[in-house]
């Protein structure tokens, strides 16, 4: 059973907007939930023809460190399918761009805090554009073999979450 909805509060602060519902729930307590509304997103596993994986090292500020990350990023405009956001982005972040694409589906990466959905993909076929980096980005990029990148994920050095489900999609997948 839905939980009733009696009245919902929206602030927006920069890049996200905080929901605020009043709600009764289906045993007829009621309960103020708060929740990020998000933007949907891509994230993007780039193969190379040696079968390396394209990935970064970039700075995050919220954490005041630098993070493996695989290429990612929002989809900013209504108008843009999550494909065309998954090309987009990984010319931006990394100066290529791919010829075929693989689908990997999407998940919610914090249902319980979010309304974010991140749909992922693997990218081959991979071409040397130029990579276009926005002002607040700080991206190192790094080719590492699939083994290389085990490693990072084993130890604990590769956290990025959208980055770990589009891996794991990607062997569930070709395996």
């Amino acid at each position: 059973m839905a939980w009733k909805i009696n009245s919902t509060d929206k602030e927006k602060i920069d890049r996200f907007t905080v929901i605020k519902d009043k709600v009764t729930l289906p045993n007829g307590d009621e309960k103020t939930f708060s929740y990020l509304d998000f933007a949907k997103g891509v994230c993007i596993l780039p193969i190379t023809e040696n079968n390396e994986i394209l990935c970064l090292k970039q700075y995050r500020h919220a954490l005041k460190s630098w993070e493996w990350e695989l290429p990612a990023g929002m989809i900013d405009k209504d108008s843009d399918s999550p494909l065309e956001t998954a090309k987009r982005e990984l010319e931006e972040e990394t100066g290529f761009q791919a010829e075929h694409w693989l689908d990997l589906g999407s998940f919610y990466p914090s249902p319980g805090s979010t309304s974010e959905e991140i749909h992922l993909f693997a990218a081959a076929g991979l071409v040397s554009s130029e990579q276009k980096l926005e002002n607040s980005e700080q991206i190192d990029l790094h080719k590492l073999t699939m083994d290389e990148l085990n490693t990072l994920i084993k130890d604990g050095e590769f956290k990025h979450g959208a980055g770990l489900a589009a891996i794991l999609r990607y062997k569930l997948i070709i395996a």
